[in-house]
Order: structure tokens, then C-alpha cells, then sequence
């Protein structure tokens, strides 16, 4: 996933004024030393140097992987799955997922130290020319020149010296969180996990925790699932324009951390479409198999989320593979788990789709996901980030839930283990809404239509942004237990609100507005149910009805031969 602040940090700003304030000595030195790297550029190892330097790196686990591919292999041919996607078809997402409908995402790792713009700081620190280029200028001005110093010299600067397991289980309960996903690596490499595969993990640099083992077990002592995302395979070439000069991503003895580093190719093809030319080798896809099914065998998450690049034509066999192993180790221990994937990466109805940054256009059949975050620019801290309000993510939830969806709200902590107050603000309103109006969300199913109303969302990824601002007019609409929920996306002003779509002919019997608990009165007329409103309760501008009827809701439904949307 990938961020964009809109200003500078704060540690950035102040570095500069120090600068300026001893006469721009040390400006000066960061200036001339992003010169003399200017001057120092190489040329990229070809494939065959780079797979060797890489390979010799992660010898010292050659046993490990092996024992650990062994038992994935063996898993995944014995179980009711098969690591083909026929046979994968037969996946489907668990009740406990369905009902759940919110969980968070958690982006924390060695990119929190800068805070520069979010958690692709580590790419485009080494990127010296171009839109991203000021991640490199910030890195030399704040942390030193290349190559004496690079993204490995920040990692014995992410200490987690205040990070608590339990304040933060704690927080993600009292938001209304039925599943947390912390990332257990990002693209940069960098486990945050006790790996047997790797010596560039928080348990043996940095932290010396295990964070994931902490959180795993803090997180399901709330009575919360527990899932485990990996971008493990973007380290393909995540790290390219270190590859371009002088820096530490050419220096061998990194390799383990840095990876292969090859550079991204990409051309359309005669049919216009874009199609990954990327480089990956036999060895990456084994140790990224190797990778996927430890943190399976170590932590048992309920969930896995890869992020977009295991749709690269190379891993569609290992994901297959990981596919089965993981359903059929689960199924072993009678355990329902959910495997997310983006765009087109799997067959569908192998996994759960997510999308990410956006919704749905109208209610899909299968469950799905949408994951954000609670910035509208970045997923790992950022200083001076900006935020979107409680009352945009409530309404994009109630969009979600309508549409058979679960929303996934990532936030990003600081480096030092403690979440932003404004973060933590955020949830906790959130959860105060949850507490009243959670019947409208949790367990529910999609009714007959998501809902009505003149706004129109932006459907599709990377869209959360573009979709206008909610009215009174917009309802969102669920069900469950017999009963409909109405979900009003802002209070009419005038105190009075019409829901066309439940007509005479569907016989209301009561309307209850859950964030008082209290009966509301209303009329039915042709044009639909008018309700007559009380004064407007406080809180986050989403507001739900549970409306009872006579009969069966979805057979009233049907009946009034409303139009579907």
C-alpha cells in the first residue's frame, strides 16, 4: 500500500531550522553530500549477480525453508482442498467473518521512525529524482549520507520502547472491532515476527519483541479473531533505486534485508492492458511460500490478506499452493479462516475479495472487504497526517455492511509503540456508535436493495476519497432476526424523514431509533414511510431504525415490486 502526506514533518522542519540557525553548516553538508551521490551512479547488477548475492545471503536458512516447504507441500495435497482452483472453489468465508462486519488494520514497522510520509518511505528513500525524491533528501538531511547510511541504520531506531499489547487490544475492543490484522511484514522486508527464516526480525533487532506473538495473544484474550497480513512479495523489487548508485541496497552483506532488488518492468500488450514483466526467480517464490506458511504454522491467524503483487503471473502456482495449505491445516482444526486478495489476483471464490481504498457499486453476492485508512494519505504514521472523521468512516461502513461487505480501518502507529490521540479519539467514537447502533451492523445480512438516496458512491479501488458527501435523503438498509434497519446518513434538518422504499404495502408495525432506544411515530403513504423525528441525539452524524413489520421482511419486499436500487 502506499501513502501521500501533504507536508512536510515536523522532525523535517526543525532539522532544517537548526540548519539555518548555525549559519546552514549542516544544510550545506546534506546538500553536498546529496550532490556527490548525484555523481555516483551505477549500473544494476544484471538478474543472474543479483539472484546469487541473494541466494548466498539466505543460505543460513536453507534448512528451515526446506522443513517448512516440506510440511506445506504435504498439507496441501491432504485436506478437502487440492492446490489447484477448481478445487479451491469449494472456500467460503466463515460466519464468524460475516457477522463480524469491522475490524482493524495495524501499519507498524521500521518506516515509523522517519514518519515521513507514510510506509513507502523505505522505496523512495532511495528514489533521488522525481515526485518522490523528497524522501531522499529528507533521509541524508536527517539520518546521514548514502552509502554509510540507509533504511537498515533506522532499524535500531524503532525501539517500541512504550508499546503495549494490551492497551492496544483494549482500544481496538472499545472500537468495536470484531478482528484486528496487524502486518506482519511489509514490502520492506523487515519481519515483525519470530521468523526461523530470516535475522532481520523485531524479535532479534530493534524492538527484541515479538510484536505479532504479543499481539496475537492480547488480541484474542478481548475476544477478538485474529489476522495477519504479508506484503512480503513487492520485496521483489522493492528496493530498486538503491540499485541505480552508490548506496547500501548494492552492498552484499544486506541482501537478506534489502532482497533482490531487481528492477520493475512493466508494458501493455497488444491488447492494451498492462501486463508485469517483473523479473522472479524460483528462489523468491519458495522462500515467499516458505515465508507465508510460517507465520500459518506459528501463529494460526483466522484471516491472511496479501497485498496486490501475488497477482504477478509467477505466483499464481505458490498461491495456490499456500491456498490449500492454509484451508486444509484450518480445516484440520475445525477452525474458519478467510484468505483476502485484491483485483484479480485468485480465481473468484478462492478467497475473499478486498478492495482496497473503495466500495462496491451495489450488494455482492459473495462476502467482501474494503480496507482504509483512518488517513486519507498514508497507512504507517506520519507526522503533521491528516485525518478523516468519525463521521466518514461510520457512513462508509453502514455503505459496506449494506452491500454484504466488511470495512477493514487501518491506523498507524508511532514508532516509539503508542497510537496517535487522534487516532485513538477516532476509535473510541466509533465505538461509542458501535455500542448504540451495533444491532444495525453486526450479524446482519444485506436486504433486498443496499438502500436509496441521490449520492451515488465512486465504486472501484482507490476511489474512498471521491465519493460526495452523504444527505438526510441517503438511507443505507439491513437485516436481521426478522427485523429491517434503516441507516440515515445525516439528520434532516427539518426534523421529518422519508424512506421511499418501504411502502403501505409492506405494513410497518413499530420504528425504534436505537441510539435512544425509543419509539418513533410515523405514517405510511404512497411516496413511502414519513417519520416523525425527536430531538437529534449526539454523536456521529449516521443514524439508525430498527423497523418491524408484519410478515416476513424480504417477502414484504418483494411484494411491493419496488425497483431493486
Amino acid at each position: 500500500m502506499s501513502g501521500r502526506a501533504k507536508v512536510f514533518s515536523t522532525r523535517a522542519r526543525a532539522a532544517y531550522g537548526a540548519a539555518m540557525a548555525v549559519g546552514l553548516v549542516a544544510m550545506s553538508c546534506a546538500i553536498a553530500a546529496a550532490a556527490r551521490d548525484s555523481t555516483h551512479s551505477v549500473v544494476s547488477p544484471d538478474a543472474k549477480t543479483i539472484e546469487q548475492q541473494w541466494v548466498a545471503a539466505n543460505k543460513p536458512y536453507d534448512h528451515a525453508r526446506q522443513s517448512i516447504l516440506s510440511e506445506t507441500e504435504k498439507v496441501a495435497w491432504q485436506g478437502p482442498m487440492q492446490p489447484d482452483w477448481q478445487s479451491l472453489t469449494a472456500y467460503s468465508a466463515p460466519e464468524w467473518y460475516r457477522d463480524a462486519k469491522f475490524g482493524i488494520f495495524i501499519h507498524w514497522g521500521v518506516y515509523s521512525v522517519p514518519a515521513f510520509k507514510g510506509e513507502w518511505y523505505p522505496r523512495h528513500m532511495y528514489e533521488r529524482t522525481g515526485e518522490n525524491s523528497d524522501r531522499y533528501r529528507h533521509q541524508i538531511a536527517t539520518y546521514g549520507p548514502m552509502p554509510e547510511k540507509g533504511y537498515k541504520d533506522l532499524i535500531p531506531l524503532f525501539k517500541a520502547e512504550h508499546f503495549d499489547p494490551q492497551v492496544w487490544a483494549t482500544l481496538f475492543r472499545e472500537s468495536g472491532a470484531r478482528y484486528v490484522v496487524p502486518v506482519a511484514e511489509h514490502h520492506d522486508g523487515f519481519a515483525m515476527y519470530d521468523s526461523k527464516l530470516s535475522d532481520w526480525t523485531a524479535v532479534k533487532m530493534g524492538p527484541h519483541r515479538d510484536v505479532i506473538g504479543e499481539l496475537a495473544k492480547a488480541i484474542r484474550a478481548q475476544g477478538m479473531k485474529l489476522g495477519l497480513s504479508s506484503h512480503r512479495a513487492e520485496h521483489d523489487w522493492f528496493y530498486e533505486y538503491g540499485r541505480t548508485f552508490d548506496s547500501d541496497v548494492n552492498d552484499p552483506r544486506y541482501a537478506a534485508l534489502y532482497g533482490p532488488a531487481h528492477p520493475s518492468m512493466s508494458a501493455k500488450g497488444e491488447d492494451g492492458q498492462e501486463v508485469d514483466w517483473t523479473f522472479v526467480s524460483d528462489a523468491f517464490l519458495n522462500d515467499w511460500l516458505a515465508r507465508s506458511s510460517e507465520i500459518v504454522q506459528d501463529y494460526h491467524p483466522d484471516l491472511m490478506y496479501f497485498d496486490w503483487w501475488v497477482g504477478q503471473p509467477r505466483f499464481r502456482g505458490v498461491l495456490a499452493e499456500f491456498a490449500a495449505f492454509y484451508y486444509n491445516q484450518a480445516a484440520a482444526h475445525a477452525q474458519g479462516v478467510v484468505l483476502n486478495y485484491k483485483l484479480n489476483d485468485m480465481r473468484p471464490g478462492t478467497g475473499t475479495l478486498s478492495i482496497e481504498r473503495g466500495q462496491a457499486a451495489d450488494i455482492r453476492v459473495q462476502p467482501w472487504q474494503t480496507e482504509t485508512s483512518i488517513s486519507p494519505d498514508s497507512w504507517g504514521y506520519a507526522e503533521d497526517d491528516t485525518y478523516k472523521t468519525p463521521d466518514e468512516i461510520v457512513q462508509l461502513l453502514a455503505d459496506v455492511v449494506s452491500k454484504n461487505g466488511n470495512l477493514l480501518l487501518n491506523i498507524g502507529p508511532k514508532a516509539d509503540g503508542t497510537i496517535p490521540d487522534q487516532a485513538k479519539q477516532i476509535l473510541l467514537a466509533i465505538g461509542q456508535w458501535m455500542h448504540a447502533n451495533g444491532e444495525a451492523i453486526y450479524g446482519t445480512r444485506p436486504w433486498t436493495r443496499f438502500g436509496e438516496g441521490p449520492t451515488q458512491v465512486a465504486a472501484g479501488t482507490m476511489q474512498d476519497t471521491k465519493t460526495k458527501p452523504y444527505t438526510a435523503e441517503d438511507f443505507r438498509f439491513t437485516t436481521k432476526n426478522g427485523h429491517l434497519y434503516a441507516l440515515d446518513m445525516d439528520w434532516p434538518a427539518t426534523g421529518h424523514a422519508l424512506i421511499h422504499s418501504i411502502p403501505p404495502a409492506m405494513k410497518v408495525k413499530t420504528v425504534t431509533l436505537l441510539a435512544t432506544g425509543k419509539t418513533v411515530a410515523f405514517h405510511q403513504q404512497a411516496d413511502g414511510l414519513h417519520l416523525d423525528l425527536p430531538a437529534r441525539p449526539a454523536g456521529v452524524h449516521v443514524f439508525a431504525y430498527r423497523i418491524d413489520m408484519e410478515g416476513n421482511v424480504a417477502a414484504s419486499a418483494k411484494e411491493d415490486g419496488a425497483p431493486r436500487s
